[in-house]
This record gives C-alpha cells, sequence and structure tokens, in this order.
C-alpha cells in the first residue's frame, strides 16, 4: 500500500492503460449521489461481458449510448471528458470537491491528480442518478484495451440507495429497492463499509485476511501474501507487466496448495495473483457467482448453481504484455523463461498484425480467446518500413 495520508485512503480504479486494470489510492472519499429513483422496485439491466468485466450501456437522450464499467472496488465514480462536458454541472463557485491526488496501489507511490466534476445525472434503464460527485479520467486506454468505447466507471457509493446485484452467469445487473422483499439464496458475509468499499475476511488455511470485492479488476485471487505464510501448489512465478494509471506494474502469479473460503464456498487451491497492496477478489473469481451487495445493511451475497468447490483452470499466457496504442500494440514486457523469452521479440516492438490481421481487429476479449485454445500466435513487427514475422508458443503460466 502506499505511505500513510493526511485522510483515510479509499480504493479506485486505475485505469487500464494496457490490457489489465487495477487498483489505486486517493486522498478524499467521493459521496453518494444527491437523488437516487427507480421507476421499479427491480431493475434488469443486460450486461456485456467483456473477459470477466460487465459493462452497461444506456441512452436517455439524443446522445449516447454510454457504456459503464461497475467497480464495486471503486471509492468514486468516473467519467470522460466529453461525458463530463455534456452532464457536468457548470458553475461560477469553486468545486465542492476539490481535485483529486490518485497513488499507486502498490509500493512505489506514484501519484496523479484527476479533476472533479458533479454530473446532473446517469440513467440506467429506469433507474436514475442525480448530483452525481465524479472524476474525470480520460476512458481511451480502457476503450482500446476493451475494444468498446467505454464511457465511464461506476463506483459502489453509487448504488448506496439500492440493492446492487452482479450477475455474472446470466450476463445481468439488477438494482433493487431498499424496500423491496429480497430472496438470497447462498452464502451472506458482512462487510466493512468504513471506506465506502465492499471489504470481506476470507479463510486462507488457517489465516483471515481481508480482501476487496473488486468487480473493476478481471483478475483472479489477488493475494498479499505478508503474514499469511501461503501454500503453493505451483511456486510464485512472474507474469509481465500490466501498464496502471500510475505506471507500469510487474504481476506475480502462483497456484496455492490451500483450499480458499469465502463464507461458505471453497475455492480448490485456486490461481492467484500475488502483491504488495491490498488483497482483492476479481472478475476471474467472481465470474462464477451471482453476487449481491446491499449496502444498506453492510452484505454481500454469494451465489452459484452448481454445488462443490469452484475449480480453476490453468492460467494459459502469450508470454507477452502489451500496451495498446490503436493502431498497433506496443511491447510492454516479455515474461522471462516462457517460449516469448526465446523469440526475437523484445519490449518495445510495434504489433500490427496478429495471425495475420491487423490489429484493430483485435480487442481484448478476442486476444483472450485465441490464447485459451490456440497453441501458437504469429505476430507481424514493424521496424520503419519493414515488417517481420514471429511465431511464439502459447504456455500454461501456471498450471
Amino acid at each position: 500500500m502506499t505511505a500513510p495520508l493526511r485522510r483515510p485512503a479509499v480504493w479506485l480504479l486505475a485505469a487500464a492503460l494496457g490490457l489489465a486494470p487495477g487498483c489505486t489510492s486517493i486522498r478524499s472519499a467521493i459521496s453518494r449521489p444527491g437523488f437516487t429513483k427507480l421507476s421499479e422496485p427491480l431493475v434488469v439491466l443486460p450486461a456485456e461481458r467483456h473477459g470477466n468485466l460487465l459493462l452497461i450501456e444506456a441512452k436517455w437522450d439524443r446522445s449516447g449510448p454510454y457504456r459503464f464499467l461497475i467497480d464495486t472496488g471503486s471509492s468514486a465514480t468516473l467519467v470522460s471528458p466529453d461525458f463530463a462536458k455534456r452532464y457536468g454541472k457548470i458553475s461560477t463557485q469553486p468545486a465542492a470537491t476539490p481535485d483529486v491526488v490518485v497513488a499507486s496501489g502498490n509500493a512505489r507511490g506514484a501519484t496523479r491528480t484527476l479533476p472533479s466534476t458533479t454530473v446532473k445525472r446517469i440513467e440506467l434503464g429506469d433507474a436514475r442518478f442525480d448530483d452525481v460527485p465524479a472524476l474525470i479520467l480520460d476512458c481511451e486506454p480502457i476503450s482500446l484495451a476493451l475494444g468498446v468505447k467505454v464511457d465511464g466507471i461506476l463506483g459502489f457509493p453509487l448504488f448506496r440507495e439500492t440493492v446492487l446485484t452482479l450477475d455474472y452467469p446470466a450476463s445481468q445487473v439488477r438494482l433493487a429497492t431498499l424496500t423491496a422483499t429480497h430472496e438470497r439464496p447462498g452464502t451472506t458475509i458482512p462487510f466493512n463499509n468504513l471506506r465506502k468499499i465492499p471489504s470481506i475476511p476470507i479463510r486462507v488455511g488457517d489465516a483471515s485476511p481481508l480482501v476487496l470485492i473488486d468487480s473493476g479488476s478481471d483478475g483472479p485471487l489477488s493475494l498479499n501474501p505478508v503474514g499469511l505464510a501461503p501454500h503453493y501448489a505451483v511456486p510464485p512465478r512472474p507474469g509481465g507487466v500490466v501498464s496502471t494509471l500510475t505506471g507500469d506494474e510487474p504481476r506475480t502469479f502462483a497456484r496455492l496448495a490451500d483450499t480458499v473460503h469465502i463464507g461458505d464456498v471453497t475455492l480448490d487451491r485456486p490461481v492467484t495473483q500475488l502483491t504488495d497492496g491490498l488483497s482483492a477478489i476479481g472478475g476471474g473469481v467472481l465470474q462464477y457467482f451471482t453476487v449481491t451487495f446491499d449496502q444498506a445493511h453492510n452484505e454481500v451475497t454469494f451465489f452459484r448453481e452448481e454445488s462443490g468447490p469452484v475449480t480453476m483452470a490453468p492460467l494459459r499466457s502469450p508470454g507477452l504484455s502489451f500496451t495498446n496504442k490503436g493502431v498497433y500494440w506496443q511491447v510492454a514486457g516479455v515474461i522471462p523463461h516462457s517460449p516469448a523469452a526465446a523469440s526475437p521479440i523484445q519490449s518495445g516492438d510495434l504489433v500490427v498484425r496478429i495471425d495475420g490481421e491487423p490489429i484493430t481487429q483485435w480487442n481484448r476479449r478476442r486476444f483472450d480467446n485465441l490464447v485459451a485454445s490456440a497453441r501458437e500466435v504469429t505476430y507481424t513487427l514493424q521496424n520503419g518500413t519493414r515488417e517481420s514475422h514471429v511465431t511464439v508458443a502459447t504456455y500454461e503460466l501456471v498450471p
């Protein structure tokens, strides 16, 4: 985590400059919207699955449609500059919410300042949110990574006046009124809402660390091993780098030998990303569940149709990390001891085609599906006016 701040730290999604988001901390909390209205007791919103991330699309006037990422790990709502220009309130008075300093969630502590605004309204189907405090963030890197235009990130406090359900198997987001009768099968766990984000205890061996439920990350269980002494079925190994709001961060993956318990739910020897920041449950785990957040009672419920423990498949990798630049992908890193490390590809190389198709035809979801099923991938590299083709085998980073 970052060094102590003058005010309590809360958490915020870091924009994905490459192919994966992560968390950062900010110096001041963002309050909930001034007014929330649901026209029906239950509002059902279809969601787009992009990897293990849920996006919802909405249109309420002649502009749009708009796409928003649901991020329970964010204590703030973020919107693009264009969205803020259209729906932000214009005032000659000083902003009620000052600009916010964003600090890296890892030990390096890089910082960046984001301007703030108040969004007049956000409508999600029959749900309307007025006077939403928000931060202004360039969402183009996220849009490039996911292959669709993203206009904002909806943080956890936005849904405080509703019961929020993220149904990953059905690709739905459901919003219910606080007074409606809710039947919630599954395992219900109290969460710590002091930071306006859902942190719950889990059990790893004999330890019970607190973890953030982070739908804004499509990674697996992210675990800080300090004080836990976890046992590994597959020992930690480097997994490349990911570009975030505050710089490139190296990733390390392992497979635990321990069973992880989330309430009555068990994860059998899960693939885990090791971190020096806050432990979190990302979309790589959430994808198996319907997850309901009741902020009025500080409770979260995990439900899964199938019985028995969740078993996670091996983590496959291309051996390369990329930063999406739109018309090309730039190699951000090469994983040591991978098949890619034996190839001529180096950090900084520009990839203009994958398997013969222009890079503009590829997004993160399609590339991940390719890596999951293909034995090898052919990259076309451009160096000035010259092109070269390099075929690299995919492999199991974590068996």
